[in-house]
């Protein structure tokens, strides 16, 4: 960084001596709408004198209001993090932090360091399932408590979801060289085109009923880190309201296009897979390609932004032009059909079906559906809370039973539509709701597998009464339940074998090979 090209207040607080606070060295980091200054215990974010049209950072004033949408909404997720908005008073060349009269604001944070960012974590192959299952419940939790786009609002309609679709497009246009890559955009756009007039009424439809809010906005792995311990999602938004109130479902599919794009798709399906089982929002899957779509298309045009910037050498000009086309091929990825497979599974309680199926769900990219969770939702009851019922009572009489299989069966039939292959996972007992499951398939056009899975009573009986004991599961079956189940079942009959796959839970699966067959019997 050329330090004499700097403005002369961030130059002059380079020096040490400015902080009311010990400080040994200070390391600056600039972004193309901020200084950062490192200080060791403290980072201090100026905001660059700006207007891009999406972005007016051009007087003191409105600095100063976009310093305080910055802390009041990143307080929301990383209030250990935000400090204080801080005034700058002095002259340019001689600052003093909180002194009025102010000449500029910064946002005073806590520092820490950029290797604990998510990106950089993953990057070295430190990012961990148990990050991945944080984050999702954090996130779930945070759409769930932020504000609702008030109905007079411009915020979320489908003309406001499809104005920077269009530029993004627009924009990239300009900078794109290769016909083949204007032959990738000029299909993306068609694409984003037709998708936008097909699905306006369900993006309507949902502002209604409340899933437009006011998110982050900007949520990648950059964006997230391990402070003191904990998953952080911080750098949200302040700037421009447009892109922050938004459907949840766009912001989820930002942070799983980003893991995508890193190659950690099994970590996307599994981030995907424990929002929606905390949220039940499988209805916005029909959505997700297309905001997928967009927030690839959004990293495309950052990227090829850069193709215009001058002092590129050859070398790095092409690093660039091939970062962008990843892009591009990313969004192609998301415009084309994914597996049309339905996968049911079939055991008694205690036979593995939940470790089972968290592991396909990432090899597949599956949406998986619990039935446990589903039944609980049902009745107002999170997947872990217990329900207190009594063996064949409250939640679980027959009529329960009835309304559980054909909520799943909606679901599937939501997810299946949507363009995702799905894992119902559930006892399928009885032939009746496998046979709904089997029609459901041939009616979607699908590939229907049977996985039975199998295991021995006594450990079956060992599983139950361990996970009795741990209480971490949403099944509340116990043993009682299970001696119903296994004399009670339906067997599988003669008809149904030929959708069969057996997988012996006492033994070690080899999930790589099981995913490999399930999905060559859906090609």
């Amino acid at each position: 960084m050329d330090l004499t090209s700097l403005p002369p207040l961030v130059g002059a607080l380079l020096d040490p001596g400015c902080y009311p606070h010990p400080v040994t060295r200070i390391q600056l980091l600039e972004t193309h709408i901020s200084y950062i200054l490192l200080t060791g215990r403290y980072a201090y974010k100026i905001k660059k004198t700006l207007h891009l049209g999406f972005l007016d950072y051009s007087t003191l004033e409105r600095r100063r209001l976009c310093c305080e949408e910055e802390m009041r909404l990143n307080s929301r997720l990383a209030p250990r993090i935000y400090l204080e908005v801080l005034p700058i008073g002095g002259s340019y060349h001689a600052p003093i932090l909180g002194e009025m009269p102010a000449i500029e604001y910064a946002v005073k944070m806590v520092q820490f360091s950029p290797e604990d960012q998510l990106d950089r974590l993953l990057a070295r192959g430190a990012l961990l399932q148990v990050h991945i299952d944080t984050l999702a419940h954090r996130v779930a939790d945070f759409h769930q408590a932020i504000s609702t786009v008030l109905a007079g609002s411009p915020y979320g309609t489908p003309a406001a979801i499809f104005k920077p679709v269009i530029e993004n497009f627009r924009h990239i246009r300009k900078l794109l060289r290769s016909p083949a890559d204007r032959a990738r955009l000029k299909v993306l756009e068609a694409w984003s085109r037709t998708q936008h007039a097909m699905l306006s009424p369900r993006m309507a439809t949902r502002r209604v009923r409340g899933f437009v809010r006011e998110c982050h906005g900007d949520m990648h792995l950059g964006n997230i880190a391990m402070v003191e311990g904990e998953v952080t999602i911080f750098d949200g938004i302040e700037f421009n309201t447009y892109l922050r109130w938004i459907d949840m479902m766009s912001e989820v599919a930002f942070l799983t296009m980003d893991l995508e794009d890193r190659n950690a798709s099994g970590l996307a399906a599994r981030f995907l897979d424990l929002y929606l089982e905390d949220t039940g929002d499988y209805a916005g899957l029909a959505l997700f390609r297309f905001y997928q779509t967009y927030r690839a298309m959004v990293r495309a045009k950052v990227t090829a932004i850069r193709l215009d910037q001058i002092g590129l050498d050859a070398a790095e000009r092409v690093i660039v032009q091939t970062q962008c086309r990843t892009y591009l091929n990313l969004a192609l990825r998301y415009t084309r059909p994914s597996l049309r497979l339905l996968i049911i599974t079939h055991g008694p309680s205690g036979i593995g079906k939940t470790t089972l199926t968290n592991y396909l769900l990432e090899r597949l990219r599956a949406v998986r559906i619990r039935s446990d969770v589903e039944r609980k939702r049902l009745f107002g009851l999170t997947p872990l809370a217990r329900s207190g019922s009594e063996q064949f009572g409250g939640i679980y009489t027959a009529e329960a039973n009835q309304r559980t299989y054909q909520r799943i069966e909606h679901l599937a039939a939501e997810v299946l539509e949507a363009g995702f292959p799905v894992i119902v996972e559930a006892t399928f007992l009885k032939r009746r709701g496998r046979d709904a499951m089997r029609a459901l398939a041939a009616r979607e056009g699908a590939v229907f597998v049977l996985l039975d899975l199998r295991a021995t009573p006594s450990t079956l009986r060992k599983r139950l009464v361990e996970r009795q004991r741990l209480g971490m599961d949403a099944s509340e079956a116990g043993i009682a339940v299970l001696e119903h189940q296994l004399t009670t079942a339906d067997p599988l009959t003669t008809e149904e074998m030929d959708s069969v796959v057996v997988v012996d839970t006492e033994l070690n699966v080899d999930i790589d090979d099981l995913a490999a067959r399930l999905q060559a019997l859906a090609h």
